[in-house]
Formats: C-alpha cells, sequence, structure tokens
C-alpha cells in the first residue's frame, strides 16, 4: 500500500463512491474518513497534507467499500440523530427518518401543556427515537416501547440510557399489544406500511439494509394499521389520543379504519415535502 497524503485519498474515496452510483459521494467520502480517522470537518481540512499510515488507510477502506454497496452513511457509523438527539443504530432498527419527525410534531400539537405527566405507547418502536424525542419534550411523561425484535429492543432501551431517559422509558419484547395490561393517555406508532410489491423497487439503502420486518406492511401496506386499530380502545385512557405514521397514499385508507373504530377529530399533518404523513386521532 503506498503512502497517501489525506485529501488524495478523500479524492480517491469520492471517485470510488461515484462510481458505484452514490449521488453524495463527495459528502459521505468526507464523512466516512473523519469518522474512521476520528476527525472533524475542520481538522480534515487542517491535516489535508498528512501521509496516511498503512492501517489508517485500511481503517477508511472497509467503511468505503460498505457505502459503495449502498449501505448507508448512519448504519456504517452506527448513529443517526433525529429530533436533534443522537440515535444508536444495530441490524433489527429502521434507520430514523426526517419524515418520522411529522409524528412526534402531530404528538405535540395535540398534547398541549408539555408538562403534563402523562404515559406513552410506541407500538414498534425500533430505536425508540419517536418515544424518546417525545419525553425529551414532556420532561414529566413516562413511556413504553414494545417490538417484535429483541435485538430492537435492545438497541431502544442502550438509547434511551445514552440520553439519560432510562428511568422514563421501559422497553419490552412483544408483538403490538403482547404483554401489555394498562392504559396509557397516548398511543403512537410508526407500523411497517410498505406494500409488498413496492418493496423490490426501494433504494438498496433501504431495501437491502433496514429491516424487512420494519417494512412490510402486507399486500397493501394496511396490514399493521388493521392489527392495531381495533385494539386501541382497550389500551386509551379516556380523553387520550393516537398518532400513526403512514406511507404516501395511504391517509385516508387509515382515516377511515380509525372512524370505523369510533376515533374522532382525526387530523392529518403533512410533512415537509407535502406528502400526508401522519394522523392524529382521539376515542369517542
Amino acid at each position: 500500500m503506498t503512502a497517501q497524503h489525506l485529501s488524495d485519498l478523500i479524492r480517491a474515496c469520492e471517485n470510488s463512491l461515484r462510481d458505484a452510483g452514490i449521488a453524495s459521494a463527495a459528502l459521505d467520502a468526507r464523512l466516512l474518513v473523519g469518522h474512521a480517522l476520528g476527525l472533524d470537518r475542520a481538522q480534515l481540512l487542517s491535516q489535508s497534507n498528512r501521509i496516511l499510515s498503512e492501517s489508517e488507510q485500511a481503517q477508511i477502506a472497509q467503511p468505503i467499500a460498505r457505502r459503495a454497496r449502498h449501505e448507508s452513511v448512519a448504519r456504517i457509523i452506527g448513529s443517526r440523530e433525529f429530533w436533534s438527539l443522537p440515535f444508536g443504530l444495530n441490524e433489527a432498527t429502521l434507520e430514523p427518518r426526517p419524515d418520522s419527525e411529522t409524528l412526534v410534531e402531530a404528538a405535540l400539537a395535540r398534547g398541549g401543556d408539555k408538562n403534563l405527566a402523562r404515559s406513552v405507547l410506541d407500538l414498534g418502536t425500533g430505536s425508540g427515537c419517536l418515544l424518546l424525542a417525545l419525553l425529551h419534550e414532556w420532561p414529566q411523561a413516562t413511556g413504553l416501547g414494545i417490538d417484535a425484535a429483541p435485538r430492537a429492543v435492545e438497541q431502544a432501551g442502550a438509547n434511551a440510557a445514552q440520553l439519560g431517559m432510562d428511568s422514563r422509558a421501559n422497553f419490552q419484547l412483544g408483538n403490538w399489544f403482547d404483554g401489555i395490561t394498562e392504559r396509557f393517555d397516548v398511543i403512537i406508532s410508526n407500523p411497517p406500511y410498505i406494500a409488498a410489491d413496492v418493496i423490490a423497487g426501494l433504494m438498496p439503502e433501504v431495501r437491502d439494509y433496514d429491516p424487512c420486518l420494519a417494512l412490510a406492511g402486507g399486500a397493501d401496506g394496511l396490514d399493521a394499521y388493521r392489527a392495531i386499530i381495533p385494539r386501541l380502545g382497550a389500551y386509551l385512557n379516556e380523553g387520550g389520543f393516537v398518532c400513526f405514521e403512514v406511507g404516501m397514499g395511504q391517509a385516508p385508507a387509515v382515516e377511515k379504519i380509525l372512524a370505523r373504530y369510533n376515533f374522532i377529530k382525526i387530523k392529518i399533518y403533512r410533512d415537509l415535502g407535502g406528502i400526508e404523513r401522519c394522523l392524529s386521532a382521539y376515542l369517542k
């Protein structure tokens, strides 16, 4: 392995990612090189003439090869920011995305006074990002996150501890309402909602690396809503509300399911791209 300046190696990494069809090759190369070497953006610039050792070049080669296979930067680094908070990821957790912040915004809008003591249930919690973002905004709230994947439950618990919220957030293994006996003031969920015939056409960063359990929503993408909504009344406190994330074009169908099971004051929220991304409602 020949000696290389840091700037030359970054350029080579950019070219490698560009050849692999990565649109954000320049940015991703800098992020991954910086992460591998423990350098921030300013340090990458100030040390551009630094000669890298063979071991440093090897450290960089592995994450660049992973990104060239269309694994996301967040998965390679092992964390993703959501609601301005850091969340660790593993192979069982969906990578949090900005669109899902719409659900947090919807819950905050419906919730009113941020200082109320309230309980929150998060169905299909994944990394715990939705629940923990809400607990961050509601300092007197407590929450329970449920997930069918053991490794997701493990990661969500670690994220709560990292954020200093493990005294207010618990996570347990289960399929939707399995093992739950109490009622909650707020129930939230970002369930799997990708229709079966759409999954193959997803971008490879999602299709090949996000867990299928967190994506596949059945033939029309609505299986999870049909499983969850009829049972909500048994777990929601009087005056409580629910919030769901939905896929593009699914809001009207989910609205009908909610109405069928006596939910009222249904409101639809759009994400930053203008897509109907979330619904909230009260039980009649």
